[in-house]
């Protein structure tokens, strides 16, 4: 098959490309790499000229300022449309959401239908925000999701800018047209699987896929000091819940001065973030989560120690028995005393480090999900 891939924010789509190549098929990938991720990609829509040189993009903020209106979503999808004649002959496309090019919405509907006169099969992936998942999110009706600070202080609303937008009836629209103009929706974990299901969506589940040939596995040494890498990316900070990651490492590092060492990072490339973190044993990815997004799936796959989502939804889904990483919850009393554990007790960050490996290798191998997203296009 030739397969085209549009988007990327995680490194999921390069991932199961890199899974459908395996198994013989084409695969070409179209994104903007995710502006300072800088993800891997075999055409680009990135808005290089309004985002990459000072007089456009200083004209672009007073513009979007002024109006509302952002350039560089506009720039987006001039350089997708531009692309359109390279796009022939492929038997299937995969969106990475419906918002997939990064621009309008109104323009995403009219490049999709472009798109689409040329390739009859076609998936939508919920992996990340999306309208029904949002809209579950505003009913309130689980003890705490990633719209939980904004539900204690609508004063944070601009923080949630992203995933909120996709309540609004301009990206519904868009939405409610690729749902009815995709053969397959597809779930990549339990916090969109679980609310499309709430939502009465009928979706495929396919875990994310992680090629582990790519990652090498550490064996977690236990020296003087454990190290704690906490990545932040500003743009999901009060999202995914940093602001506790924070306050519990003041306290770890009052409490344990002589045994830790801290590395927090902001806002780089996607290289350069896997590359940091290589020191650590232990590492920070998110709160308000069910599941594992990407990054805390990789750092598992190098044997870190990850505190991420792993609930009882999570456990009861894979039928674990044993913890593959840390449940992180909005408690920072919690979050201190699991820390403290592992830093207590050393031996607990290798037990726990080589299953988070063994359960990558055995739930999100990149060729046998790749397997997986062919037998759902089918």
């Amino acid at each position: 098959m030739k397969i085209l891939l549009i988007g990327e924010y995680s490194r999921l789509h390069n991932s199961l490309k890199e899974g459908l190549i395996a198994l013989g098929h084409d695969v070409i990938l179209l994104s903007s790499g995710d502006y300072f991720k800088k993800f891997d990609t075999d055409y680009s829509f990135h808005s290089s000229f309004t985002s990459g040189h000072w007089l456009p993009r200083k004209i672009k903020n007073i513009i979007h300022k002024l109006t509302g209106i952002d350039l560089s979503k506009a720039e987006r999808g001039l350089r997708f449309y531009l692309l359109l004649p390279k796009l022939k002959n492929f038997d299937h496309v995969q969106l990475i959401n419906s918002d997939a090019i990064e621009t309008f919405p109104f323009l995403s509907r009219l490049l999709y239908k472009k798109l689409f006169k040329k390739i009859k099969n076609r998936s939508l992936l919920i992996c990340g925000d999306e309208t029904p998942v949002i809209d579950y999110l505003l009913k309130k009706e689980t003890d705490y999701c990633i719209l939980t600070p904004y539900f204690e202080n609508n004063s944070l609303k601009n923080h949630f800018e992203y995933p909120l937008k996709y309540a609004a009836k301009n990206y519904r629209r868009t939405f409610d047209w690729l749902s009815e103009n995709c053969r397959n929706l597809i779930t990549s974990d339990l916090d969109y699987k679980i609310p499309m299901d709430k939502m009465n969506y009928k979706t495929h589940f396919i875990p994310n896929p992680v090629n582990s040939n790519k990652i090498k596995f550490q064996d977690q040494e236990i020296n003087e000091k454990i190290v704690i890498f906490l990545g932040i990316n500003r743009s999901s900070y009060i999202k995914k819940g940093i602001p506790y990651f924070e306050k519990a490492l003041r306290i770890i590092q009052e409490k344990y001065p002589e045994k830790v060492t801290v590395i927090i990072t902001e806002n780089i490339p996607y290289s350069d973030y896997i590359n940091r973190y290589n020191t650590a044993q232990i590492v920070l990815d998110q709160i308000y989560a069910i599941d594992q997004g990407y990054n805390a799936l990789e750092a598992m796959a190098k044997g870190k120690v990850v505190f991420t989502g792993g609930g009882n939804d999570f456990i009861d889904h894979y039928n674990l028995k044993e913890r593959v990483n840390i449940h992180a919850t909005p408690n920072i009393d919690s979050l201190v005393n699991e820390i403290s554990f592992l830093i207590e007790n050393p031996e607990a960050i290798v037990v726990i480090g080589n299953r988070a490996r063994a359960f990558i290798e055995r739930e999100h191998d990149h060729i046998n999900i790749a397997s997986q997203y062919l037998a759902a296009w089918k």
